[in-house]
């Protein structure tokens, strides 16, 4: 099977786009990990396929594989490609659009300057809902990691987030420490652990572990949930510069029970076409 793809990035979280829409997609997860492979295939974090709308209010449909092959819920770095994917593809001429995920309905929106901005929704904190077994409506949850007590703040943007305060992101153990709470028993579909630093009330530091694909560049809901976070411990105004080792994001959230906008980059590095 030739597959025709775009290689794109988000702030350095990087993805393999394909369109769906024009040309026959059939990929297990043997196909997927191939193509995120950096050394045998492509190469990427994620890869994000371009469908038609199964939602009747939605205009298009699409869907997020991790490296390892597995398909998650929600992507912001991913969001903000795919309104640019489609759009340069002629696949749409509107600069806003409603986008069908497995993780809810979401609207990216393609800002006059290049950037691109994407209505992440409202945050989730029911642990039922995130899920997260064994929680409670307290903002800070405490695990146990390797024999360690730590403090974490755990949410939903679409996709799990436990998130942690730290005083160096550089020095933390995110490689050992975030694989570890991936898998916490505490998180039946696994979670990602982001590491954040404040610098001022509008500005942090940021490494996520992502789960199934460790540490990437970026991680825009990540992002999001750790500015929600800090919003809600008191400690970061609404409006917030997230500098990730890939680039910073912009993170705004008024108040409880509104949405979280998310502004970024959102860049094509090249085209190609693949057999496999």
């Amino acid at each position: 099977m030739n597959l025709k793809f775009t290689k794109m990035h988000g702030a350095g979280n990087d993805f393999v786009i394909i369109n769906g829409i024009s040309q026959l997609v059939q990929l297990g997860p043997e196909q997927l990990r191939l193509l995120a492979d950096r050394h045998f295939g492509v190469g990427c974090d994620q890869v994000l396929l371009v469908e038609a709308a199964q939602h009747p209010d939605a205009d298009f449909r699409y869907r997020i594989f991790n490296s390892n092959g597995e398909e998650v819920e929600q992507c912001g770095n991913g969001a903000r490609c795919f309104v640019r994917f489609v759009h340069d593809q002629g696949l749409t001429h509107k600069r806003e659009i409603l986008v069908e995920t497995k993780g809810g309905l979401i609207r990216p929106r393609l800002d006059d300057n290049g950037q691109v901005t994407v209505n992440m929704g409202v945050p989730i904190f029911e642990a039922a809902r995130i899920p997260f077994i064994g929680g409670n409506d307290n903002v800070i949850q405490k695990l146990e990691i390797n024999g360690e007590i730590i403090q974490v703040t755990v949410l939903s943007m679409g996709n799990p987030h436990a998130i942690q305060i730290t005083t160096d992101v550089e020095r933390a153990p995110v490689v050992a420490q975030g694989a570890l709470i991936e898998c916490d028993p505490h998180f039946p579909q696994r979670v990602n652990a982001g590491f954040m630093q404040i610098i001022d009330r509008d500005h942090i530091k940021l490494r996520v572990y992502e789960r199934g694909s460790g540490e990437t560049l970026s991680c825009g809901s990540g992002a999001c949930a750790a500015v929600v976070t800090g919003i809600r411990l008191e400690l970061l105004n609404t409006r917030v510069n997230v500098a990730t080792r890939g680039g910073t994001l912009n993170i705004s959230w008024a108040e409880q029970g509104a949405p979280v906008f998310m502004t970024g980059p959102a860049v094509t590095v090249f085209e190609g076409e693949i057999n496999l």
